[in-house]
C-alpha cells in the first residue's frame, strides 16, 4: 500500500503542494492513504481526489484575511526588508474582552474549508476507496488523534481539518465532543508512524522544513516573536522525534520511505501568508521534486551499468 504524508508548516504548504503535484501528475503515483498534519491536512483531501487545480489556486491566492476573523498580529518589514509580525494590541485586547482564550480567531478558515472542499468533493473521496487521515491534538486527554474520511460525516471531517490547523495561541481553540483541540503538529508534526501502522509499505513524506538547520533566530523583539521562537523550537524537536520514530517503525515493517525536504529556508514565520511568495514556493516544490527524481533515475541507470 502506498501512502503520502505531508507535515505541518503553515504557508509553506504551498511548497508541499508543488511536490505533490509532480508526484501525482508527472510521475503518475497512486496512493491509497493520505496523511496530513496542519497545512498538510488542508492539502490531502484535495490531492486524494486529484483536485490539484483548485488547491493550487487556494494556496497561491490566500492571505491573512481569508483565515483570521480576528488577526492578532500585523505584518511589518524589518530594516533588512524581511517580513516580521508584531502584536496588534487592539485586536488582542478586544478578543480577550470577548472572553476568548487565544490571541486571535481563525473561524474564517473553517468557512474557507467548507467552501473549497464541498460535500460533493467529500462524496467523491468516499467513493474513491482512498482514505484521508488528519491529525489533531486533544489537549483535554493529552492524546494525538487521527480522524479518517471513512469514519466521519462531512461536517465533522471539515471540523477536524480546521482543528488540525489551529496553531494556538494565535488561532482558535476549538471544542468538540467535550474536549479542547489544537493543531495536530503539537502531537505529531510528521505522522509517518501512523501511515506505517495503517499498512503502508511505500511512503512519500513531504517535510516542510530543511533537513539541516541553516540559521539562528534573531533576538525576540516582542511577545509574539518570543512565542513564535518558542513554538518553532518545540516543533523542531517534535519533527525530529517523529522522523526518528517513523524511520524505526518503517524498518520494523520493512516499509520504504522517500523524503522530500525543502532545499532552502522558505520563511522564518509560516503564519505570514504572502500569495506572491506562495506562488513561487509552489513552483519551487514542483521543480525540486522533478530535480530530485531525475537524480534518482540517473543513479539507478549508473548502478545498472
Amino acid at each position: 500500500m502506498r501512502a503520502l504524508v505531508i507535515s505541518g508548516g503553515g504557508s509553506k504548504g504551498a511548497f508541499g503542494g508543488g511536490v505533490a503535484q509532480y508526484l501525482l501528475q508527472e510521475m503518475g503515483k497512486k496512493y491509497d492513504l493520505f496523511v496530513g498534519t496542519s497545512t498538510g491536512s488542508l492539502l490531502v483531501p484535495h490531492l486524494a481526489i486529484d483536485n490539484l487545480a483548485k488547491i493550487k489556486k487556494i494556496y497561491t491566492s490566500v492571505n491573512q484575511d481569508a483565515i483570521f476573523n480576528v488577526c492578532p498580529f500585523v505584518v511589518k518589514k524589518d530594516k533588512w526588508g524581511e517580513q516580521t509580525i508584531a502584536i496588534d494590541h487592539f485586536s488582542v485586547l478586544r478578543n480577550f474582552l470577548k472572553g476568548s482564550k487565544t490571541f486571535g480567531e481563525s473561524k474564517k478558515l473553517r468557512k474557507l474549508i467548507e467552501k473549497t472542499f464541498t460535500r460533493a468533493d467529500y462524496e467523491a473521496l468516499k467513493s474513491s476507496g482512498k482514505e484521508v487521515l488528519v491529525t489533531v491534538s486533544n489537549l483535554s486527554l493529552h492524546k494525538t488523534e487521527y480522524k479518517s474520511s471513512k469514519e466521519e460525516t462531512y461536517e465533522d471531517f471539515c471540523d477536524w481539518v480546521w482543528m488540525s490547523c489551529n496553531y494556538i495561541p494565535f488561532m482558535s481553540l476549538a471544542k468538540k465532543n467535550g474536549c479542547e483541540y489544537a493543531d495536530g503538529g503539537f502531537g505529531s508534526l510528521v505522522p509517518i508512524r501512523e501511515a506505517v501502522e495503517r499498512g503502508a509499505t511505500e511512503i512519500d513524506v513531504i517535510i516542510l522544513e530543511t533537513e539541516v538547520t541553516y540559521y539562528n533566530n534573531l533576538p525576540s523583539t516582542n511577545v509574539f516573536s518570543l512565542l513564535s521562537n518558542l513554538h518553532e523550537f518545540m516543533m523542531d524537536r517534535i519533527e525530529k522525534q517523529n522522523i526518528a520514530i517513523g524511520k524505526y517503525a518503517a524498518n520494523q515493517h520493512e516499509a520504504i520511505i522517500n523524503f522530500y525536504y525543502t532545499p532552502t529556508v522558505l520563511t522564518t514565520n509560516s503564519l505570514i501568508f504572502n500569495k506572491e511568495k506562495m506562488k513561487l514556493w509552489w513552483q519551487s516544490g514542483f521543480d525540486y521534486a522533478k530535480h530530485k527524481n531525475s537524480e534518482l533515475n540517473e543513479i539507478k541507470v549508473d548502478d545498472e551499468v
